[in-house]
């Protein structure tokens, strides 16, 4: 019986009676059936088969089968869509389902240059982070670096990134949460920890905030850690402490790899942002202390592991115009509370003074101004949101944690980023019902209210421009009010809200069927502002309710302004009461400051409040004042308060530190024609959008459902008439369904295709599904020679690019690719398409590669069927004879490519070694005969 040590990567085997390609051989065989997919892989262990595992050889074509030039050129872009395993210097080029920038593979070459990588990815919002890591994790996985990789990241944030793995670098991770780790655990030995039996996961940091689930977790912890969000880990408070703990001591195992991906990595706490950079390395948390020289030389060497860029640096990497401009409604639109709701406010600003001020105790009198802010939140918000917190039990016995975590969701820490939930704000006080009762009233007739009035008008603007608007509340109640009253008010568009009352599921559901419609207006709360990005549908923002924290504001834009945005410019509008003091003061004190400093330095700076207590002490003052003032106008002389000159001092502080990290982190030593030149490189191994959509175009005109161009751009593709076969593989991979007789699929070859279209690039399901179907048929000896899917493997013609009978050989080259990394010697199959051609009378080789390729491109005409099949009788029988070119050929591509995968390891002043040899003999796709046009 043989063992898996007889057989090496790229050779091709027999066993349970079906042909094999080993993609790599050690414990056992991992092995890709030969005309099958990766989807089919399969693990083999030869000493446990029923019948021996055999070498075997690949046939060559027959020539019972034959076709023209249309069907050589299906068959190339079949073989070449369908390869997996790219043999090129970036190892997982092939596996991804987009078209990544320049600039986002700067990460990635930061990583490569490491022995072990530690990097702390701080790109703005919107720039593509999670894009940046994914391209480290296929990279890694894919040249044996790495065997498993967990990623971290707060719980609603988990969704996210199984979807982003799975669909964009085809990595299947498993969700580890408090819902999912029941079920996981439930088949699992007693022994085993979900940690052990599954090599790549997505872990909520709340799920494994406890000391028993952290210590498993570092038991089995695997190899490559990917924290997001970092930043919420490293300041003060208790839960914060728990994950920096956590962090702590998965980064102490210098050997293992971690990457650390925030936004705001400097939110003026100079000992979280030091203790942050001391996950990289201890000797960075030094960096405070050190001077001169040693300063430089620290700086120096993080900028090895830190890269922090603005989406005007990305301007220099050579990628103008990938983000849309922000235009953003001057002056800001302003509403002013009277009647009714003037004399409600000022109702509800007694009772919270006079109920904190009833209370005992130094404790019970911070929890109640707590609960009394909350409550002028909800007020500012909308009448619904004051009476469902009116009617919400304050609380005011809480142990410390509970405290932290109700200060974070009334200044909007990103720890509540979730918390859309009215907190609440009843104190035991008799003029509690009265409260209710006209919170109730006024919340009957959310037309009248003067907020929502100049909402509409805003819209009103948006939508006449053409504008799909998302309109973001603080809380569930406001939310719920404003889109009752907007489907009133635009009755020829649909409105939906989505709020944290819907399971993360269902959210995503809303959103989807909103894109489909074309008129469209989404109203949501924060818990949308992270976790489903909405640029593929809507491309404006209304703020409704301030937040009290800045970054909250640019991760709500951020939903729609970033990366994939179609249209070239979005809108946002802030909406504040002129008479409200607590507006007046975030607007003045918070928001336009957080704007002035960007402005003015070009960097974004997270307000540097740590536990909500300069907010605190601000709208104690602003409430104060404007109680004793009795006067509700907008005071733009809060910032002479000592509170707001203290946030100033701090956030003056905080951006100068942020300033001066831009200066080194923006990685300009990095050059953009050195990672554009490696992309270009890229490009010619993947076949980018151009040859997707010929391909797709083709192979569906062939099957009988041609492309329905759009007068606006992209193309409806009616799967639907396919055959059979491939409609159960469509809707396998959720292209069709049932229903889809009316409704063709809406695609585009393009990167940032227009609103309700999908991306269609090179690795996505559709035409990887028609590559690898049209190349499985084409080498299956039994496939219906009447089936469209069915391609012959030989052909002729008369061309225009001959001018002597030429045999075109289309070859698929199998490499056994040799490297040394981490986990030690690696044996890896990749695969290439490549083309050669003969001179039919002498036999010697005319043209290779690209060259060879060209030939396809020629004018051409039919040949006779007597001439076609005599001449590709003599082509089929010089076949064996050439072998021997083959196989010179194959090894000259070896080389060429071992060349290319030294040059980048020398680049990155990477250590290790690559060999590449060819596997012989080498794949015989395709034969065909060119004859010279008369």
């Amino acid at each position: 019986m043989t063992t898996a040590s007889a057989f090496s990567a790229g050779q091709l085997i027999q066993a349970r009676g079906r042909e094999w390609i080993v993609i790599s051989a050690s414990d056992g065989l991992k092995v890709r059936p030969l005309t099958g997919s990766e989807q089919e892989t399969e693990t083999l262990l030869p000493e446990l088969e029923t019948a021996p595992v055999r070498h075997a050889s690949f046939a060559p074509p027959s020539g019972e089968r034959t076709g023209g030039r249309e069907a050589a050129l299906l068959l190339r872009d079949a073989l070449r869509l369908s390869l997996r395993r790219g043999a090129g210097p970036f190892r997982g080029a092939g596996r991804i389902n987009f078209e990544p920038r320049a600039y986002q593979l700067a990460p990635l070459m930061m990583a490569l240059r490491l022995e072990t990588v530690r990097l702390l990815i701080a790109d703005d919002v919107g720039i593509g982070k999670t894009i940046e890591a994914g391209l480290i994790l296929r990279e890694y996985l894919d040249r044996g670096e790495i065997d498993r990789f967990t990623v971290l990241c707060p719980p609603h944030l988990v969704d996210q990134w199984v979807a982003e793995l799975e669909t964009k670098f085809a990595i299947p991770p498993t969700p580890v949460t408090a819902a999912t780790a029941t079920r996981l655990e439930r088949d699992l030995p007693a022994s085993t920890s979900v940690f052990d039996a599954y090599p790549h996961t997505v872990v909520s940091l709340d799920f494994i905030k406890s000391r028993r689930r952290q210590d498993d977790f570092l038991r089995a912890c695997p190899e490559m850690v990917v924290v997001d969000e970092a930043h919420t880990a490293v300041a003060g408070g208790a839960i914060r402490h728990h994950r920096f703990e956590l962090l702590r001591r998965i980064a102490e195992n210098t050997e293992r790899n971690l990457i650390l991906l925030t936004a705001t990595p400097h939110s003026g706490n100079e000992e979280a942002f030091h203790n942050l950079l001391g996950l990289l390395d201890p000797v960075f948390a030094a960096l405070p202390h050190a001077r001169d020289d040693r300063h430089r030389q620290l700086r120096e060497r993080l900028a090895g592991h830190f890269i922090q860029r603005r989406r005007a640096d990305i301007e220099a990497w050579r990628e103008p115009g990938l983000f849309p401009t922000r235009h953003m409604l001057n002056p800001d639109p302003k509403y002013r509370l009277t009647g009714d709701y003037e004399r409600f406010y000022e109702a509800v600003l007694d009772y919270c003074a006079e109920a904190v001020e009833a209370e005992e105790g130094e404790r019970r009198q911070r929890l109640a101004f707590w609960g009394t802010l909350a409550l002028m939140r909800c007020v500012g918000s909308s009448p619904a949101a004051a009476a469902r917190a009116l009617r919400t039990r304050a609380l005011l016995e809480a142990d410390p944690d509970e405290e932290e975590m109700l200060a974070a969701g009334i200044v909007d820490d990103e720890e509540a980023a979730n918390d859309d939930l009215e907190p609440g704000a009843a104190i035991a006080d008799g003029r509690l019902a009265a409260l209710i009762a006209k919170a109730d009233e006024l919340a009957a007739r959310p037309v009248k209210d003067p907020k929502f009035a100049v909402l509409k008008k805003v819209l009103q603007g948006m939508v006449e421009d053409g504008f799909s608007p998302v309109v973001f509340c603080r809380y569930i109640a406001t939310a719920d009010s404003v889109g009752a009253a907007l489907r009133h008010a635009f009755k020829d568009h649909m409105v939906e809200v989505v709020t944290g009352a819907l399971p993360p599921e269902e959210r995503e559901a809303r959103v989807e069927a909103l894109g489909e419609a074309g008129k469209r207006i989404l109203v949501a709360t924060d818990c949308l502002s992270e976790g489903i990005n909405l640029q593929a549908a809507f491309d404006a923002v209304v703020h409704y309710d301030l937040s009290w924290n800045p970054t909250r504001h640019q991760q709500r834009e951020g939903r729609v302004d970033r990366f994939g945005q179609k249209r070239p410019e979005v809108r946002t509008a802030l909406i504040y009461g002129e008479n409200n003091p607590v507006d007046g003061a975030v607007l003045e004190v918070i928001l336009r400051k957080a704007s002035a400093i960007e402005k003015q330095t070009g960097v974004r700076v997270p307000m540097p409040d740590e536990g909500g207590s300069l907010t605190k002490a601000l709208m104690s003052a602003v409430l104060l004042r404007a109680r004793q003032k009795r006067q509700l106008a907008l005071d733009l002389g809060v910032g002479g308060l000592a509170e707001a000159k203290e946030i100033e001092s701090a956030w003056a502080n905080a951006s100068e530190q942020e300033k001066k990290a831009r200066t080194i982190f923006a990685q300009s030593s990095l050059k953009p024609e050195e990672v554009a030149a490696e992309w270009d490189a890229i490009q010619r191994v993947l076949g980018g959008f151009p040859d997707t959509e010929r391909f797709v175009s083709r192979a569906l005109m062939r099957l009988g459902a041609p492309l329905d161009r759009q007068p606006a751009g992209g193309y409806r593709a009616p799967l639907h008439l396919v055959p059979d076969t491939l409609k159960e593989r469509f809707q396998a991979a959720g292209l069709i369904d049932e229903t889809a007789t009316q409704h063709p699929l809406r695609i585009a070859f393009e990167a940032r295709p227009r609103a309700g279209y999908l991306s269609i690039h090179r690795a996505h399901p559709l035409p990887a599904i028609l590559a690898e179907t049209f190349l499985e048929n084409a080498l299956d000896p039994l496939a219906p020679a009447n089936d469209p899917a069915t391609l012959p493997r030989c052909g002729g013609w008369e061309s225009a690019a001959v001018d002597r009978v030429t045999a075109l050989l289309l070859l698929r080259i199998r490499h056994r690719i040799d490297s040394r990394g981490r986990l030690g010697p690696r044996f890896a199959m990749a695969e290439e398409a490549a083309a050669i051609a003969f001179d039919l009378l002498s036999g010697k080789p005319a043209r290779q590669g690209e060259e060879a390729f060209g030939l396809l491109a020629g004018q051409s005409a039919d040949l006779k069927e007597n001439v076609q099949k005599a001449r590709l009788q003599q082509v089929l029988a010089k076949l064996e004879g050439w072998r021997t070119e083959l196989d010179r050929y194959a090894g000259e591509r070896a080389a060429a490519l071992a060349e290319d995968h030294t040059r980048l390891r020398r680049a990155l002043g990477s250590k290790g070694g690559v060999k590449v040899e060819a596997v012989t003999p080498v794949d015989v796709i395709g034969a065909y005969v060119l004859m010279p046009r008369l």
